[in-house]
């Protein structure tokens, strides 16, 4: 099977945010092989629940052959190994990792969603997506890069560096 593009979107609220990235990015690469884009690290107020601390953002790209379920498993085992406990929903993470687009993919399950519903709406991931995939279409057209404007018309989310 041809590799995918797969587009992941990864935040962090809890302990070290930075090194719990590098170490989710790591472990990815170790499985995925060399990321083939990283965006810079974000500093962002936290969506849904707003009681916790601000989160580190950034997205990340690999090209794999990967099977959607496999990466699934994956993601959830990196999460558990870093300490990931499943509170309540948007609730704080040493480590979240969510798949954003895999190649032409498409699944609505219980399970899994791919492309992610809401990721063209959250300007904490468009915004650093954009960083490594300017050019990617959402589904109204409008480029990534464009998205991240109308997201974040202000530019408050600002890159910190990268990990």
């Amino acid at each position: 099977m041809p590799s995918r593009r797969i587009y992941l979107s990864l935040g962090s609220n809890i302990g070290d945010r930075e090194s719990n990235l590098r170490k989710a990015v790591r472990s990815l690469e170790e499985r995925l092989g060399k990321a083939s884009g990283l965006s810079s690290l974000y500093e962002t107020e936290p969506w849904g629940y707003k009681n916790q601390p601000s989160f580190l953002n950034m997205c990340a790209c690999f090209d794999s052959n990967i099977e959607p379920e496999d990466l699934l498993g994956l993601i959830s085992s990196i999460e558990s190994a870093l300490g990931r406990q499943r509170t309540f929903r948007w609730g704080p993470r040493t480590v979240d990792i969510d798949i954003l687009m895999m190649g032409d993919v498409s699944i609505d399950g219980e399970a899994l969603t791919i492309p992610h519903p809401r990721m063209w709406e959250r300007a904490f991931v468009v915004v650093p997506l954009a960083e490594i995939a300017p050019n990617l279409k959402a589904p109204d057209g409008m480029s990534a890069a464009l998205k991240a404007v109308t997201l974040d018309p202000d530019g408050k989310i600002k890159p910190m560096g990268g990990i």
